[in-house]
C-alpha cells in the first residue's frame, strides 16, 4: 500500500515538475564588440571581444542565465596570468504592478584563472533592483563583498539610469545612460588617499538597427574614471570611445 502511495506521489511530482518546465522559455545570445566596455570601463584593454549567454524565463516572471565574454585586464595587469573570460551567473524574478516595471536578483561575476600570490581576486556577488516606467529605467547593485578586485567593498554601489526608445516601424533604437559607480571601505579609502580614488560616473549614448533579427550598434561612451582605470601599459581603459557591436538572439 505504502509503495502505491509512493509511486503515485512520485508521477504526480513528475507531472508537476514537466508542467514547471513548460512554463519555461529559453533564450540565447551573441555578440560581437569592437571593445568590451562594463560600467564604462573597457575590460580589453580597447581590443575587440566575443561574448554569449542563455536565459531560462519562466511565465511567473523568475528567470536564471548566464552570459560570457573574452577579457584581458587582468592579465594586463599581471593581476592573474590565465585569466582572459568573465563568466557571469544570475538568478531573479521581474514583473510589473500598474504601469512600473519591477526586477530584484543576485548577480555572480566568475573570473577563473591562475591570480598571483596576494593578489585579491575579481569574482564578485551583487544584489539588484530596478524600477522601469515607460523608456526608462533605474537601477541599483548593491556589492556585498569584494569589488573586482577591490578588497573589504561590501556596500559599495552602482546606480544606473537608462533610457530606451525604439523608433516604430523603423528598426532602430536610440538609448542613453548615466552610471555612478561608488566604492565603499578601507581598500578603497586608501586608493583614494593616494590619488587614485576608483569611484567615478559614466555616460554614454546609442543607436541601433535590427536587420531582420541581426542587430548592429554604435554606441559613444566616457567617464570621469581616475588614474585607477590606467592600465599598466598606459592605456587609459574610461576614456571617451566609439564601440560597434553586431549581436544576435536565438
Amino acid at each position: 500500500m505504502l509503495k502505491n502511495k509512493l509511486l503515485v506521489a512520485a508521477l504526480a511530482s513528475s507531472f508537476a515538475l514537466s508542467a514547471f518546465a513548460d512554463d519555461f522559455t529559453p533564450s540565447a545570445n551573441v555578440s560581437l564588440v569592437s571593445d568590451y566596455l562594463y560600467r564604462g570601463i573597457s575590460q580589453t584593454g580597447a581590443g575587440p571581444a566575443i561574448q554569449g549567454g542563455f536565459d531560462l524565463v519562466h511565465a511567473s516572471g523568475l528567470y536564471i542565465g548566464a552570459w560570457g565574454s573574452s577579457i584581458s585586464w587582468l592579465s594586463d595587469a599581471a593581476v592573474a596570468s590565465t585569466a582572459g573570460l568573465e563568466l557571469d551567473t544570475y538568478a531573479g524574478y521581474k514583473s510589473t504592478a500598474a504601469d512600473i516595471g519591477y526586477d530584484l536578483g543576485f548577480l555572480r561575476y566568475n573570473y577563473p584563472g591562475t591570480y598571483a600570490t596576494g593578489a585579491t581576486k575579481a569574482d564578485t556577488n551583487e544584489l539588484y533592483g530596478a524600477l522601469s516606467y515607460a523608456y526608462v529605467t533605474a537601477k541599483l547593485s548593491y556589492s556585498l563583498g569584494d569589488l573586482f578586485g577591490v578588497a573589504n567593498a561590501k556596500g559599495s554601489t552602482y546606480f544606473d539610469l537608462s533610457a530606451s526608445y525604439a523608433i516604430p516601424d523603423s528598426g532602430y533604437t536610440v538609448g542613453a545612460h548615466y552610471g555612478l559607480q561608488t566604492y565603499k571601505g578601507s581598500t578603497a579609502d586608501g586608493f583614494k588617499a593616494a590619488g587614485a580614488d576608483p569611484t567615478y560616473a559614466d555616460y554614454k549614448l546609442s543607436v541601433s538597427k535590427d536587420f531582420s533579427g541581426y542587430v548592429l550598434g554604435l554606441t559613444v561612451s566616457s567617464t570621469n574614471a581616475s588614474t585607477f582605470y590606467t592600465s599598466p601599459q598606459n592605456k587609459k581603459l574610461g576614456k571617451g570611445t566609439a564601440v560597434l557591436s553586431l549581436s544576435r538572439t536565438l
